[in-house]
């Protein structure tokens, strides 16, 4: 048992660094893991197609959603383990029932890279909305109330002074649709979206969500609180196995450490499962475009969480008195922003 404690340190050196705890073997438990088909969830996909779960003896079976909110029911309901998605108010409304925990931190907005677009649909951008100063009175797209997409338009909109009407559209997909058609006129979204939506020329990006909130911590990693308190061994291998695939698809796709072979690898990888129904030259320009960074060693950025639960509070969606304490449990990650 030592010696393989020492072989999973030699290959976990770099989470390790990072500040996680040293990652102990989990004996091949098995693990539903919650993901959405979007680029923005590769570490996962990279963390099982390379091994990096598995050789820390977590057997994983990916599930996937098509929205934030029902995969924070499927965690508390014991129907996935560990899942990767935005901060919704229903995940806060599960973590203060004791249900669910925050333990790290995926995607994130970083200056100098392109991260989520803002989206006008062609017949808004015609009549006038070429900037989202522009979209007063406008409808907006979002998943469901209390989503990532309910939070970032109502920001949006606050920084500009506007008003904007909210269309609960249930799934990503819907929303697509709805943009596409002019059903609705604005939303935003991840850049392997929405770049190859703006090509079709139904759709045009008119603004970027980093000019508006800043090191949003757009995706978290949470589990289930029995998880986070009981079952620390494996979550640290989780967090391990969910870090070393957030430093090589860093290293591919950001920093391109591997040069263009490294990107071909890491494009071929993903293609199994973002746009698996295309091509994979069809697929691989809108996977490259939907780069960003992932945060290193799977590091939580608290400020971000703080100012999207007092968005939830502000807007009546989650209890007032919910403290970050009680969403996030500090002891698995880095911390930034505290």
């Amino acid at each position: 048992m030592n010696l393989t404690r020492r072989q999973s340190l030699a290959l976990w050196g770099a989470a390790a660094a990072t500040g996680m705890a040293a990652p102990a073997i989990a004996r091949n438990r098995k693990v539903a893991l919650g993901a959405l088909r979007f680029t923005s969830h590769a570490a996962s996909f990279v963390a099982f197609e390379r091994g990096y779960f598995a050789e820390l003896g977590i057997d994983v079976e990916l599930k996937f959603f098509q929205a934030a909110q029902p995969m924070a029911v499927a965690i508390a309901s014991g129907d996935v383990d560990y899942g990767i998605t935005a901060i919704s108010g229903g995940l806060i409304s599960l973590a203060d029932k004791g249900a669910v925990k925050v333990i790290g931190g995926a995607l994130k907005e970083e200056e100098g890279i392109d991260g989520q677009q803002i989206l006008a649909s062609d017949s808004a951008f015609k009549s006038g909305a070429t900037h989202p100063s522009k979209l007063d009175g406008k409808s907006y797209g979002i998943t469901q109330a209390g989503s990532s997409f309910h939070y970032v338009g109502s920001k949006v909109a606050s920084a500009e002074g506007i008003t904007l009407s909210y269309k609960p559209l249930q799934k990503v997909g819907a929303v697509i649709g709805a943009l596409r058609s002019g059903q609705i006129d604005a939303w935003s979204i991840v850049p392997h979206i929405a770049k190859p939506l703006a090509g079709s020329g139904a759709v045009h990006i008119i603004g970027t969500v980093q000019d508006y909130i800043p090191n949003y911590q757009i995706t978290t990693a949470f589990t289930s609180a029995g998880n986070a308190a009981n079952e620390r061994d494996m979550t640290q291998d989780f967090l391990a196995a969910f870090a070393k695939g957030v430093e090589d698809y860093n290293g591919a796709m950001i920093d391109r450490s591997g040069g263009d072979a490294g990107v071909d690898a890491m494009v071929d990888l993903i293609h199994k499962y973002v746009y698996a129904d295309r091509p994979r030259e069809k697929a691989a320009p809108s996977i490259i475009a939907g780069t960003m960074r992932l945060s290193p060693g799977a590091a939580l950025d608290v400020s971000s969480i703080r100012d999207q639960l007092s968005w939830f509070q502000s807007e009546g969606l989650v209890d007032a008195d919910i403290t970050l304490d009680t969403i996030v449990d500090g002891s698995y990650v880095e911390q930034v922003g505290a």
